[in-house]
């Protein structure tokens, strides 16, 4: 299958305009979860699966890159897709209920993406190095979360929305060539309904995935490359507490996300699996891809079937019960 292109936003511009420094209440009130999980019955994956490719999903281009932050949005799946060339170009792309692909907005600059309670898309951008809401109707840009104590970000990477509008964001230094500036460490940041940013944690080297628990009161991070550890943050108050290794031993952690049980479905990107993990951190399954991945999230008519990104790749796999869309 060819994908076609319908291009719904215009690029960025290459100055940030002073209209997108927006930190009224209003521009926060939305930013709540756009759509409940279904109803939580069934089992949670065990033993050692493996995934199919979607088909058609192959990229249009031969240059090398990924595909990230896969969002499920209405009755559609959204992700990234971004090359290794000069800026790390980035779009993301629409895989819609008929099977086909399309490309939902140009010029996206974006990694990981999550949902809003309007529909929207709130994206983790390289290209402007900040946390970016996106609206899929009007084309219209807003950015959420655009420096810190005066710096732009290195590149952010991986983003989980709570329900009162925090969001939380992952800072590796992956794409930190794509502009100008960045910190002068890796961090986890979270930003305040109203926009105020505070650090989680600076202790992981390139944090990279990043989770909510169903119930919002535990923060999942992942991170540390090729002897990553998953970590978690009790929420208490709206603020996460001092962070705990959950599990340790993940190699070169990616993306992840949540069932409804609160299960953890965490890439392992040159590993080329997925390894689920309760809330206690005991290992459940293993679900084997055929290239490197990036990301995961639960999708479909009835939220059970996971959807994972990587290496020009795209797949999927039906499971026993429906998990968070991003």
């Amino acid at each position: 299958m060819t994908p076609t292109t319908q291009a719904r936003c215009s690029p960025f511009r290459a100055a940030m305009p002073a209209m997108w420094l927006l930190s009224s209440a209003l521009l926060w009130a939305p930013l709540a979860q756009a759509s409940a999980v279904p109803a939580c019955s069934g089992a949670a994956p065990s033993g050692t699966l493996s995934a199919t490719r979607v088909p058609g999903s192959a990229p249009a281009s031969s240059e090398p890159g990924l595909y990230e932050g896969p969002v499920w949005i209405g009755d559609a799946l959204y992700f990234s897709d971004f090359s290794f060339g000069p800026g790390f170009p980035s779009r993301i792309r629409r895989l819609g209920p008929d099977g086909k692909l399309s490309t939902a907005i140009l010029d996206s600059g974006s990694n990981g993406l999550a949902v809003d309670a309007r529909g929207n898309i709130v994206a983790a951008t390289h290209s402007v190095k900040g946390v970016v809401r996106l609206e899929l109707a009007s084309g219209k840009r807003s950015l959420l979360a655009g420096t810190f104590q005066g710096q732009v970000f290195n590149s952010p990477n991986d983003l989980a929305i709570g329900a009162d509008g925090t969001i939380y964001f992952t800072d590796p230094s992956f794409q930190r060539a794509a502009a100008p500036g960045g910190q002068d460490a890796t961090r986890v940041y979270r930003v305040a309904p109203g926009g105020k940013v505070t650090v989680v944690d600076a202790g992981i080297v390139n944090p990279n995935g990043i989770a909510l628990s169903p119930a919002g009161d535990m923060l999942y991070v992942s991170g540390g490359g090729e002897h990553g550890v998953v970590r978690a943050y009790p929420i208490v108050g709206g603020v996460p507490g001092e962070g705990r290794e959950l599990v340790g031993g993940v190699a070169v952690p990616d993306g992840m996300t949540v069932d409804c049980q609160g299960n953890l479905y965490v890439t392992e990107h040159a590993a080329q699996r997925l390894r689920v993990f309760s809330p206690a951190g005991k290992e459940l399954a293993v679900i084997k891809v055929d290239a490197n991945i990036t990301n995961a999230a639960f999708g479909g008519a009835d939220g059970k079937t996971l959807f994972m990104t990587g290496a020009g790749a795209l797949w999927q796999i039906r499971l026993g019960l429906p998990g968070k869309p991003y």
